[in-house]
């Protein structure tokens, strides 16, 4: 990850000024120890299948990918010119590490992997996900999810 002093303006001085939501609740609990738990993934990477809806700018929308989805069926809608998109187009574990989660399954370090795994558009304002991922704890629970891996990109 690029540290903001090491980039050029205007970019670190835009990035430096945008406002980071304080939220009033705090979600984090504790949970049955690491080898009962279901365990999926959010990853920020845009990611989507080919046939999906593209991301826009500033929607808090996400999309969801079947756990078993072949990665060459999956493509990253980022449309910012700055972000490098070389480490997925060599192996999807860079953003969504379906491999790793399924070799702790594996080795019994995690119960399960869950069905269904999601990807919002990390350039997005976080507020303007809130009801999106509310949305979205709803099928995790559905799914008997009890962990996530949140993969910012």
């Amino acid at each position: 990850m690029v540290r903001l002093a090491d980039l050029e303006e205007p970019e670190r001085s835009h990035l430096g000024v945008i406002p980071c939501p304080d939220f009033e609740t705090q979600p984090w609990v504790t949970g049955p120890p690491l080898q009962q738990r279901r365990v999926a993934m959010i990853s920020t990477a845009a990611l989507q299948h080919r046939d999906d809806q593209p991301f826009l700018i500033g929607t808090g929308s996400y999309r969801v990918i079947a756990d078993d989805t072949p990665d060459k069926d999956l493509v990253m809608s980022h449309i910012s010119t700055n972000f490098d998109r070389s480490g997925f187009e060599q192996d999807l574990n860079v953003v969504l590490p379906r491999d790793r989660l399924h070799e702790m399954a594996a080795a019994g370090e995690i119960a399960s992997v869950g069905t269904y795994h999601y990807a919002f558009m990390g350039s997005t304002d976080p507020m303007a996900m809130e009801d999106d991922a509310r949305a979205l704890a709803g099928h995790l629970k559905a799914d008997g999810v009890d962990s996530v891996f949140l993969l910012p990109v």
